[in-house]
C-alpha cells in the first residue's frame, strides 16, 4: 500500500470533513450525547483509522456521515461534509443520491448486510440499475466488478444465494457492491472482524488495490491496532465521544502521546511476549455510561497520570507538529504512564512427565451429507498435560471447531476414534457420559451473548451450572457461587444483573465462570476474545492465564488471532483440511522453518510495531472434505509444491526435531534453507517449478517432473460451501459437518438450555 506524505495531504482536498460534530441518543426521554464535538478530515485519496474501545462513537460517527443515524438519534451541532457538501443542507432526495453516487459503506457482518432471500447477482447488479444503468448492461458490469474482487467464476457466484458463499466470499461481495458506483468515500466499519488470517490478508489487500485503482478515500473503523497500522495513513483515537489524540499511523502506534493511546497498544501482545514472560497490561475502568457527566478530562478516572488539573480543566488538543494531536496536560509523559497491571506472569511450567489429561489418539469425525461421506476430522492423535495449553489454528472450515466439539461429546466421533480422560475411555456422546465426565470437559464459546440465556440473571447462570456439575444446592451452592465470581473477578454487586445490563468483557467472564463450576480438567476455549476489545482480550487473556496457574486446567484454545495463540500456548496445532499439518511447542512452530501451511499463516497476520513481512498468497480455498486432493492434501495450494511426490504420495506426520513434528515431504533442513527467502508466485495451472527448482538449489539435485494433473486441483476454487437449507434425508444440525467455523447459539456441557 503507498501511503500519502504529509505534504500531499494538507494539499489535498478534503474527502470527508468533521467539524465540532456533536450526535446525541434520545434514551428513556432523555437526550444523552454520544459524540462531543468531534473534528478530523479525511483527505481525497488518504486511509484514516478511527479506533478505540467498543462504545467509545466509532459507528456513530459513520452512521452521521451517512445519515444513517436511528430514529432515536440525531446530530445536535456541527457539520459534515462531503467533497465539500454540508450533509444538513441536502434534502432526503439529494441525501439519497449522495449514498448512491459518492459514499459507500461495508458493514461488519456482511451475512446481514446481504439479502438472503435474493440472488447474489441480482443485489449486485441492483446497484448499477440505481445509477441508472440498463438492466442487461448492469448485470454484465455487476459481473466484471465481481471479477476485480478476485471472484474467479462470477457466473456461478451470481446464481448463488449469500448463504452459499463462505465469509470471505460475502465480504467481497459487499466489497464489489460498495466500489460498483465508483465512491469518492468509501466507509468500512470492522470489516474483517471474524475472518481467518488468510481471509482477512485477502480482503485487506483488496481494498488496498483498489483504493488505488479507484482513487478512494477510506474511513476505516476497527478495534484491530493491528490492521489501522497496515491499512491507514492517518490514525484518530476516540474516547467516550472524544478525539484524544490524532497523527500519522506510524508516529502514533510508536510513540503515542495520549495514555489512552499508550494503554491500548500495550494491551496487545507485542513483540512475540509470552504468558511465562508477563502479564499483559490493561486499562482500569470502564468507558463511561452513555451520556455521563464526564469530567473535564475523559479520561481522568482510569489514568494513571492524572493529576487535578485534570478534573478542572479541560485540556486543548495540543499542536505537535507535522500532524499529531493529543488532548492530555501531560503529553510528554504519556509513555511515562504507570502498568495497571502488575508484570511479573502468573505462570507453572508444564510437567513434561505427567500423565495426560486428556489424550485423542485415530480420532475421526465423518458426516453423511446427500450421499456423499465428509471426514471434517482425519486421524489426529494427540495428547493434553495438566496446566498446558494447546493452540489449536487454521483457516475456517479446516476442522478446528468439530475436533472440540467431538472431544466434548457434542458429536460423536467414529468408531474407533479413542478419547481418554485421565487414562480412562470416554464415552463417544455427551449423553452417555457421567456428570464426573461432563464436568472435567467444559467450553467457553466465542459469543457469550449467544450462549448465555437472555432471561436469566448471572446469579441463576451459575447456580445452574452448579447444580448441575456439582451438586450442589442451598448454603452450599451460594458459598461456591461467591467463589467462583471472585475467582473470574467479577464483581459480586453485579450478580443479579441480565446479560444484556453487562459489558462484553464481564460477559466473557461470566461464560468463564460458568466452564470453571466444575472445576473442569480441560477447558476449550474457542474464540473467546475475537469479538473483545483490546483492553478487554487482554483482561480475558490474564484470567485464563491466573486460573490455570492456579487450578492446573489444560486449555485447547482455537483463534484465527495468532498473537494471542503464540501468549498463551505451550504448543500449538496447525490443522488442515481435517488433518493435522503440525505440531509442537509455541516458539517452534512460529520459528522457521515451518510447515509450508503454517508459513503462509503467519505471513498473513498484520503487525501494530510496523515489522513487515513478505505476503505468501494461498490461491482459491480449502478443498472440499468430501473430495479431497491426492496425495498431500495441501499441494493444490502449496507455495513451497515440489512436483509428482506431492500428488502422488500423502506425507506421513513424522518427527522432524525433538517435539516437532509435521506432515510434508520436505526436511527441516530443506525448509530451513528455502524459508530464507519467500517463495515464488505459483503459476494458477497447478504448475510450480519455481519451487522445484528452489529445491534442488537446496538438496543439490535435480528433481523428477513437477506437474501435477488438472484433475487434482478444484474445478472451481471460489466455490463456496453447500446451503445450509438440508436436502431430504440429511441428519440434523447436529450431525452435519461445519461449513462455517462455530455453532452459534451452542449450548455448552452442563449449561443452561
Amino acid at each position: 500500500m503507498t501511503k500519502l506524505t504529509s505534504d500531499s495531504t494538507v494539499a489535498a482536498p478534503a474527502a470527508l470533513e468533521l467539524i465540532d460534530l456533536e450526535v446525541a441518543y434520545r434514551v428513556r426521554g432523555i437526550w444523552r450525547p454520544v459524540l462531543r464535538g468531534i473534528n478530523f478530515t479525511v483527505a481525497e485519496g488518504e486511509s484514516y483509522g478511527l479506533v478505540g474501545e467498543s462504545g467509545c462513537g466509532k459507528s456513530t460517527a459513520a452512521y452521521a456521515v451517512l445519515r444513517y443515524l436511528p430514529r432515536n438519534g440525531r446530530i445536535s451541532s456541527g457539520s459534515v461534509k462531503v467533497a465539500g457538501e454540508d450533509l444538513a443542507d441536502l434534502s432526503e432526495a439529494q441525501t439519497r443520491k449522495l449514498r448512491a453516487n459518492q459514499v459507500s459503506m461495508v458493514y461488519q457482518n456482511p451475512g446481514g448486510a446481504l439479502n438472503p432471500t435474493i440472488r447474489v447477482g441480482d443485489q449486485v447488479t441492483e446497484v448499477f440499475v440505481i445509477a441508472g444503468e440498463d438492466p442487461k448492461q448492469a448485470s454484465e458490469r455487476a459481473r466484471e466488478m465481481l471479477r476485480k474482487v478476485q471472484i474467479s467464476d462470477p457466473d456461478s457466484v451470481m446464481r448463488r444465494y449469500s448463504h452459499q458463499l463462505s465469509g470471505g466470499m460475502q465480504q467481497r461481495v459487499v466489497i464489489a457492491m460498495a466500489l460498483a458506483k465508483d465512491p469518492s468515500l468509501l466507509i468500512l466499519d470492522e470489516p474483517t472482524t471474524g475472518l481467518d488470517a488468510t481471509v482477512e490478508a485477502e480482503v485487506l489487500e483488496l481494498v488496498s488495490v483498489l483504493r488505488e485503482e479507484f482513487h478512494t478515500s477510506v474511513l476505516f473503523i476497527s478495534h484491530n491496532l493491528d490492521v489501522i497500522a497496515k491499512m491507514c495513513d492517518r490514525v484518530g483515537v476516540l474516547y467516550a465521544g472524544r478525539l484524544v489524540e490524532e497523527g500519522p499511523v506510524d508516529e502514533v502506534f510508536n510513540d503515542p502521546r495520549h495514555p489512552y493511546a499508550v494503554g491500548l497498544l500495550r494491551c496487545l501482545p507485542r513483540g512475540g511476549v509470552r504468558k511465562d514472560q508477563q502479564r499483559l497490561d490493561t486499562i482500569p475502568g470502564f468507558l463511561p455510561q452513555l451520556g455521563a457527566d464526564l469530567p473535564a478530562c475523559v479520561f481522568v478516572d482510569r489514568c494513571g497520570l492524572a493529576q487535578e488539573i485534570c478534573s478542572k480543566e479541560e485540556p486543548p488538543f495540543h499542536d505537535l507538529g507535522n500532524g499529531r494531536h493529543s488532548r492530555c496536560h501531560f503529553w510528554e509523559q504519556a509513555h511515562e504512564l504507570p502498568r495497571a497491571t502488575p508484570a511479573s506472569a502468573a505462570f507453572k511450567p508444564v510437567d513434561q512427565n505427567a500423565e495426560p489429561v486428556v489424550r485423542a489418539e485415530s480420532l475421526r469425525k465423518t458426516f453423511r451429507q446427500e450421499g456423499n461421506d465428509i471426514r471434517a476430522v482425519d486421524d489426529l492423535n494427540f495428547a493434553l498435560r495438566p496446566g498446558e495449553t494447546l493452540g489449536l489454528v487454521g483457516e475456517s472450515g479446516s476442522g478446528k471447531t468439530t475436533l472440540a466439539r467431538t472431544l466434548l461429546g457434542l458429536i460423536s466421533a467414529d468408531e474407533g476414534s479413542i478419547i481418554e480422560l485421565d487414562g480412562v475411555p470416554l464415552e463417544k456422546a455427551i449423553t452417555k457420559r457421567g456428570r464426573d465426565d461432563v464436568r472435567a470437559l467444559q467450553i467457553v464459546f466465542q459469543n457469550p451473548d449467544s450462549a448465555l440465556n437472555r432471561r436469566f440473571s448471572v446469579q441463576r447462570i451459575l447456580s445452574r451450572a452448579l447444580e448441575k456439575l456439582r451438586g450442589d444446592s442451598g448454603g452450599e451452592r451460594e458459598g461456591h457461587l461467591k467463589e467462583l465470581a471472585h475467582s473470574v473477578r467479577f464483581d459480586t454487586r453485579l450478580i443479579h444483573s441480565r446479560p444484556a445490563q453487562l459489558s462484553g468483557g464481564l460477559k466473557q467472564r461470566v461464560a468463564i465462570a460458568r466452564a470453571f463450576a466444575g472445576d473442569p480438567r480441560m477447558v476449550v476455549c474457542d474464540e473467546p476474545t475475537s469479538a473483545l476489545d483490546v483492553s478487554v482480550q487482554a483482561a480475558i487473556l490474564n484470567l485464563l492465564a491466573e486460573l490455570q496457574a492456579e487450578k492446573g486446567v489444560a486449555y485447547l484454545f482455537i483463534s484465527h488471532d495468532l498473537g494471542v495463540v503464540r501468549y498463551l500456548s505451550d504448543r500449538i496445532a496447525v490443522l488442515y483440511l481435517g488433518r493435522l499439518m503440525e505440531l509442537g511447542d509455541s516458539e517452534t512452530v512460529f520459528t522457521p522453518p515451518h510447515h509450508p501451511y503454517t508459513e503462509a499463516l503467519l505471513s498473513s497476520v498484520p503487525q501494530a510495531d510496523g515489522e513487515e513481512r513478505e505476503r505468501i498468497r494461498l490461491h482459491g480455498e480449502i478443498p472440499s472434505h468430501g473430495n479431497p486432493p491426492s496425495g498431500c492434501v495441501f499441494h493444490t495450494r502449496c507455495p513451497r509444491y515440489i512436483g509428482d511426490i506431492c500428488h502422488e504420495q500423502e506425507p506421513e506426520l513424522k518427527e522432524v526435531e525433538p517435539g516437532h513434528f509435521w506432515r510434508c515431504h520436505y526436511s527441516v533442513e530443506e525448509l530451513r534453507e528455502l524459508q530464507q527467502s519467500a517463495p515464488e508466485e505459483r503459476p494458477g495451472n497447478g504448475r510450480q517449478e519455481p519451487a522445484a527448482r528452489s529445491r534442488e538449489q537446496a538438496r543439490g539435485t535435480r528433481e523428477e517432473a513437477d506437474s501435477a494433473p488438472a484433475g487434482d486441483r478444484p474445478v472451481d476454487d471460489d466455490r463456496a460451501p453447500a446451503p445450509e437449507q438440508p436436502a431430504p434425508g440429511t441428519p440434523p444440525m447436529s450431525e452435519r459437518p461445519p461449513d462455517v467455523e462455530g455453532t452459534p447459539g451452542a449450548r455448552p456441557p452442563g449449561g443452561e438450555r
